[in-house]
């Protein structure tokens, strides 16, 4: 994957929304602010454990999507969700990827709880239930007419 696609993936602030499903096809979408791109294709996630931790137990297979925040103001809090004037306006991307590790335990772990406290809160910070580590096999833009990702950033 493109450096640029790290830059993008890690740059804040941005709204993201990891999906996943069950086995027999139960589907989670839920807010997630931790995923973090470690290198070209490996993403890093701190979850509680939760549906998403359970249902990438038994099938590893998830989509995080990035929306990024529109703004005419340079200002943090003046800074909303809001549609571009047609739908190729809006910015994101769809990150297709594959769980290919988790720990409960460790450095790793300790480490993600420890930086989490800073935004979180200590309390938050102990909800932190795993770390995984996933593997990118594909882009996609927000919106797909076929323009590829790096149109759509």
């Amino acid at each position: 994957m493109p450096a640029n696609l790290m830059e993008y993936f890690n740059k804040g602030p941005r709204l993201g929304v990891l999906s996943t499903s069950s086995n027999d096809g139960q589907v989670d979408s839920a807010v997630f602010g931790s995923p973090h791109m470690i290198d070209e294709k490996t993403v890093l996630v701190a979850t509680a454990k939760n549906r998403t931790f359970a249902n990438l137990l038994e099938n590893p297979n998830a989509v995080y999507i990035i929306i990024e925040r529109c703004s005419d103001s340079p200002k943090e809090e003046n800074m909303n969700m809001e549609p571009g004037s047609s739908v190729m306006d809006w910015k994101g991307i769809r990150v297709y990827m594959k769980m290919k590790e988790y720990k409960t335990s460790g450095e790793m772990l300790e480490m993600i709880r420890s930086q989490a406290a800073n935004f979180v809160g200590e309390e938050g910070a102990k909800m932190i239930y795993a770390a995984m580590t996933f593997e990118i096999y594909e882009v996609r833009p927000l919106v797909d007419f076929g323009q590829g990702w790096e149109k759509s950033i």
